[in-house]
């Protein structure tokens, strides 16, 4: 079926979450479930925002790969994200690693997870997908990373954040030129490269990667069959794309979505238990840095149903 010619670029896209890591440096909070699954902010899950940005943004097709300990993951997919309706053109299927291609192999990196599942993305007869990570806090439309996406004619557009530039030596930072295409990409570099125009800030990469879904398929063949690649997006196949192809820079500052509490666009990696903490305590503040109360922008999730909170008089017979 083609879509209408003003339909939204959302609604012609699907988005893959990668949420089958343990996440090992949250310690005693990942022993029993992947690290997308550990509660935040009392109510949520983690992986609720990411999903929460692509509901949001009009994205009605989605797919969760799981792997490490996987049962809380889908338990909560199944009573919190049921309400995907086939007969609407609207899916979430949970795909485990499952030994689909071969009785030894499980999922091996982060690209070779999607490559795995081919045949159920071509089954969703999408132009776009949209790959994220599972385990990330923040408020995202990923409709205005899809126009960038389209508008430039890139075979990737990254997603990426501005950090002051010798902040950027603990990620991966994008080398741009003046139009926003990716020169180059320096993993954890010792002197960052500045945005052009902006030598006190860098761009580092979120993670979230665009790609038309062909473009991408023909890819993940090739990649499938080298036995030197470890089959991972950010170790093999962008820096391929950045060396041979157009890889183009979003800056997240263009789609972060705040609901006029917020003063700076807000993400964190919560992978370790002092960020974990932080962002935790964060959403205390009297004006927390990210706005979960916004209604424009709502953080799905499962919500038991309950009786109503009681406050009685503190006496001493009670």
């Amino acid at each position: 079926m083609q879509p209408r010619p003003n339909a939204r670029l959302s609604s012609q896209a699907m988005a893959f979450v990668l949420a089958g890591g343990r996440g090992s440096r949250l310690k005693e909070l990942t022993d029993r479930r992947a690290k997308p699954a550990v509660y935040f902010g009392g109510k949520t899950r983690i992986i609720d925002f990411a999903l929460s940005n692509a509901l949001n943004s009009g994205i009605r097709k989605m797919a969760i790969a799981t792997q490490y300990k996987a049962h809380s993951l889908i338990r909560h997919m199944q009573r919190g994200w049921g309400f995907f309706r086939a007969e609407r053109n609207e899916y979430l299927d949970i795909l485990p690693a499952s030994q689909r291609v071969a009785e030894n192999k499980w999922y091996l990196g982060t690209a070779d997870a999607v490559a795995q599942n081919i045949d159920i993305v071509d089954s969703y007869g999408v132009k776009y997908i949209v790959v994220l990570a599972g385990d990330h806090i923040y408020k995202m439309d990923y409709e205005v990373m899809l126009k960038q996406h389209v508008d430039s004619k890139a075979d990737v557009t990254i997603g990426c954040l501005t950090v002051p530039r010798m902040e950027a030596v603990a990620f991966g930072v994008m080398h741009v030129d003046t139009d926003m295409r990716i020169t180059s990409f320096l993993e954890k570099p010792a002197d960052p490269p500045s945005i052009p125009g902006d030598p006190d800030n860098a761009l580092a990469s979120m993670g979230i990667y665009i790609f038309d879904w062909a473009f991408l398929r023909d890819l993940l063949i090739r990649d499938m069959a080298d036995d030197n690649s470890s089959h991972d997006f950010g170790n093999d196949l962008i820096p391929d794309i950045v060396k041979n192809g157009k890889a183009i820079a979003h800056k997240f500052a263009d789609s972060c979505v705040k609901s006029g509490l917020e003063t700076e666009p807000y993400w964190r990696d919560v992978g370790t238990i002092d960020a974990f903490w932080q962002a935790n305590i964060d959403l205390t503040d009297f004006i927390p840095k990210l706005d979960i109360y916004d209604q424009s922008w709502p953080i799905w999730t499962y919500s038991e149903i309950l009786p109503p909170a009681k406050f009685i008089h503190d006496e001493e017979t009670r």
